[in-house]
């Protein structure tokens, strides 16, 4: 079934770094050095004319960015890269990069289980959400800072003056994991002239955002600016039972920076910022009811079956998401004659605590919590060359140091027991009694698992770029990049349901030779076990035995393995595995660069990108199968000889999967053409993009398997286009095409993947918009009208649904759910000459309803979760500028 609902169809520290221009990344610096002799680029209080800025008529924007390390347009510039500025993200009401996928559609961005698990994908390659181990394929650089992740890149965007998405890997100029692409947020630097806005929204479901920023000089050398947001707003999804609401918004955020320019060769920026989401986020409904259902209804449980649009949830207990994200950044520039050097360095803290009901029901079954610390330090230097001849330079490095926190856990709620004796169909009392548990200890209400696990990762790289001008059109640019990266991680869990502790299979092994034996089960050693199978006289009985053991006819406790999902967990390190990785990478960059005539330019790139190995810091973190080999069904006495049987180390219940996947390297080749003429724009990109042991992270109903994909490519074309038939009206049509595959995927969650088509991927996606700007009169007030569309082709939500049989029927119930967007979204802004504006909005004008993701359920075998996308919003702006 096509699960969405729309009103149409359609179509080593003491490294620097800096923000001067390098081949193929727009820089900020640069780019925010060049006198801007027209206000159209930031629409702010930058001032070139005296007078208050006003919204500019429409297609009159001149965007600059900075790829072959002098200004350029954006269509001089030799690289994929989509730029939108911060004109379009107050008219299209964008006030976080999660809507920021609507006007850059080669970027998808998906929020999932809680505020602060945000994936970011970019021609269809995107990882990290949900597992703090794992470091996106997706870059984000804010002021040329690295965010490591998610929960410190996502709350509400302040004094943007422009987002530059760089598509394809971009290792040789960024420091640390681009392997897919690079998110660049550039803000707008403290100005001598002083001026400020203000801003006030109110929209439906009581939604209330205040903006405010001022700046101005200190002194003649020295700026300032602060600025801040507020952000709050009521949930759309009732929860019925407890007569609240959840997915609602309340989120904060400070920024202070300092500016030192006295005109000479030294500028410093420092910049500090803090911001604070607490938030009842995410809902999950139902999609699919399954035969644990009635167990459900059985201890008083309610949940809306078979509707995830039904905005109703039922649940015990609300969801918390308290997120803190802070830090500082120095940003140094000093200029040598024809070069300048360029230091970046910054330290930020993030504080991220969840707390869900993560079986999405009003019976109190299971609850999980996870509280995270990330600690990180970055420092950056370039030096760039800036000459008359045909060649120039950049050299930099980057060093980052990092470490990782979390402590988590589930806990049973007081029907964990009763639902779960119903699954079992009421045999958990005479099991208890057969494997000598005491009554009522399985699934006691209480600590089900605590797990504590921690990463700490050092990288440094080493890069460079050289351009080299063959003629005045012709341009060779050939990049480089070296980086170590080295991890240490411990891994610790303790699993507290007696059951999960013992293996049935061994357990009636045990039991049938103590009868053998006519001895007491406790009396059987491991010993005993080896010698009643290796003596000839007992051999064929033991044989006997463990043939029975295996078998579901014959013993009964095999019935209850579905129950045993949180089983005993083998710590990292240990005696077999290190708890370490380390890798290094060479990655390189080779382009040729034409200027076919002043209106046309064209360039072939080939890249190569790298990033390192990420950790699986979950309870779904097992050793690989190199390093151990379960028997049947899981069991230790039949299992092989393997390093952790031999070591004596093995644990009840052990199975296989990975601790770590390994590096990410990917390749491109790409050709682009770019036409400026007058009244019309075009950016056409065709690419060839593969990423080798692409890092997936598939949630399993309790905990995320990771794994290397052998390859995924993905082959396809990026079309951006701006038409402007008058200097009032201006179309933007944006298209992208992609056609993905797992050339090899062997060891999925979910069985062999090779030769399909990764999921959540769609064949196209479409962004087209118009703006209209009528000046009233000769009064220098304007009237600016925006519509935008955006639309994702017919996709596949899920390779695969955990839990559903073989492999082969957990990707048949996959087929069944796919995804379509068709989002409408509108604005009209009446604009006045000194300075105060009016804004009308609606996002999603027509209430499109569709399933982001759908996943197992958590402890209930055979059903699906999923998560619905936001209804309609609307609402008015007042926004003053001075």
């Amino acid at each position: 079934m096509n699960f969405s609902r729309s009103f149409s169809r359609g179509v080593s520290a003491g490294l620097f770094a800096g923000v001067a221009a390098i081949a193929l990344m727009p820089s900020a610096a640069a780019a925010q050095a060049i006198e801007e002799d027209t206000t159209t680029l930031d629409n702010d209080a930058d001032l070139t004319d005296g007078e208050p800025d006003v919204a500019p008529a429409a297609g009159a924007d001149t965007i600059i960015v900075t790829a072959t390390k002098r200004a350029q347009t954006l269509q001089e510039t030799p690289v994929s890269v989509s730029v939108t500025t911060g004109e379009t993200l107050e008219r299209a009401e964008i006030r976080d990069l999660l809507d920021l996928q609507t006007v850059a559609p080669s970027l998808r961005v998906s929020q999932l289980q809680s505020s602060a698990n945000t994936t970011f994908f970019i021609r269809g390659f995107g990882n990290g959400a949900n597992n703090v181990g794992v470091e996106p394929s997706v870059g984000v650089f804010i002021d040329g800072v690295y965010r490591s992740r998610s929960a410190a890149q996502i709350n509400d965007l302040a004094n943007v003056a422009r987002i530059e998405v760089l598509r394809g890997p971009q290792s040789t100029l960024f420091g640390k994991n681009a392997s897919a692409g690079i998110i660049s947020v550039v803000t707008r630097e403290p100005q001598f002239d002083f001026g400020g806005s203000a801003s006030l929204s109110y929209g439906n479901y009581d939604n209330i955002v205040v903006r405010g920023d001022v700046t101005g000089p200190i002194t003649d050398s020295v700026a300032f600016s602060v600025e801040g947001n507020y952000n709050t707003r009521d949930g759309y999804v009732d929860v019925v039972n407890l007569d609240e609401k959840i997915n609602d918004r309340n989120r904060w955020g400070a920024r202070a920076q300092l500016l030192f320019d006295n005109g000479g060769p030294l500028t410093v920026r420092a910049i500090g910022d803090y911001s604070k989401i607490d938030e009842n986020c995410c809902f999950a409904g139902n999609v699919l009811a399954g035969p644990t259902f009635a167990a459900t209804r059985a201890v008083g449980g309610n949940v809306a079956a078979n509707d995830p649009f039904s905005y109703e949830a039922y649940l015990n207990r609300l969801p918390v998401n308290d997120i803190e994200s802070y830090g500082g950044s120095l940003q140094a520039e000093y200029e040598i004659g024809a070069m300048s050097l360029t230091s970046i360095t910054a330290y930020r803290e993030l504080r991220a605590f969840n707390q869900q009901d993560v079986d999405f029901t009003s019976a109190d079954i299971v609850s999980e919590f996870r509280d995270q610390a990330v600690d990180t330090f970055t420092q950056e230097l370039r030096l760039t060359s800036d000459f008359d001849g045909p060649l120039n330079f950049l050299l930099g490095g980057f060093y980052f140091n990092e470490d990782v926190v979390q402590t988590s856990g589930l806990d049973n709620g007081a029907a964990a027991r009763p639902f779960f004796n119903a699954l079992a169909g009421g045999a958990l009392p005479a099991a208890e009694a057969a494997l000598g548990i005491p009554q009522g200890g399985s699934f006691a209400q209480g600590p089900l698992s605590r797990e504590a696990f921690t990463l700490q990762n050092e990288s440094y790289s080493i890069f460079g770029t050289v351009d080299f001008e063959i003629t005045d059109r012709l341009t060779l640019t050939g990049g480089f990049n070296y980086t170590k990266d080295e991890k240490d991680f411990t891994l610790a869990q303790q699993s507290f349901d007696p059951l999960a502790n013992v293996n049935l299979v061994d357990a009636f092994i045990v039991g049938q030779i103590a009868r053998a034996l006519n001895v007491a089960p406790g009396a059987v050693t491991p010993a005993v076990i080896n010698g009643f199978a290796t003596n000839p006289a007992t051999r064929p009985i033991f044989g006997a035995i463990t043939g029975a053991a295996v078998n579901p006819a014959v013993n009964p406790l095999l019935a209850l393995q579905p129950l045993q999902f949180i089983p005993p967990f083998l710590g990292v390190p240990n005696a077999v595995e290190p708890g370490k990785t380390e890798d290094d990478d060479w990655s390189y960059t080779g382009r040729i660069a034409y200027e076919v005539n002043d209106n046309i330019n064209a360039y072939f790139t080939y890249a190569t990108g790298f990033k390192a190995s990420s950790v699986n810091l979950s309870r779904d973190s097992r050793p690989l199968a190199s390093d151990y080999t379960p028997g049947p069904r899981g069991s230790l006495i039949l299992a092989p000889s393997s390093p952790i049987r031999d070591a004596g180390i093995a644990v009840p219940n052990l199975g296989t999967g990975s601790r770590f996947a390994g590096p990410e390297e990917s390749e491109v080749y790409e050709l682009g053409i770019k036409l400026d003429y007058p009244g019309f724009a075009l950016n056409l990109a065709l690419f060839d993009q593969t990423l080798d042991g692409f890092q997936s992270n598939v949630f399993t109903g309790t905990g995320f398997a990771l794994a290397n994909a052998g390859q995924q490519s993905t082959r396809g074309f990026e079309l951006d286009s701006t038409i402007s038939s008058t200097d009032a009206l201006v179309f933007t049509f944006a298209l992208t095409h992609l056609d993905p595959i797992y050339d090899s995927f062997t060891n999925s969650a979910v069985g062999d993947l090779t030769g399909t088509r990764p999921a959540g991927i769609p064949s196209f996606t479409i962004a087209t918009s118009a703006t209209y700007t009528q000046e009233l009169g000769s009064s220098g007030n304007l009237l600016i009208g925006r519509v935008d569309y955006y639309h994702e082709s017919d996709t596949q939500l899920l390779e695969g649904v955990p839990g559903f049989g073989t492999f082969e029927q957990q990707r048949a119930i996959a087929r069944n759910y796919t995804r379509e967007v068709n989002q409408v979204n509108a604005s009209l802004t009446f604009a006045m000459e000194n300075g105060f504006e009016l804004s009308g909005y609606v996002r999603n004008l027509g209430n499109e309803q569709y399933l982001t993701q759908i996943f197992p359920s958590t402890a209930q075998a055979g059903s699906i979760s999923g998560y619905p996308s936001q209804p309609r919003t609307y609402g008015v702006t007042a926004r003053m500028r001075f």
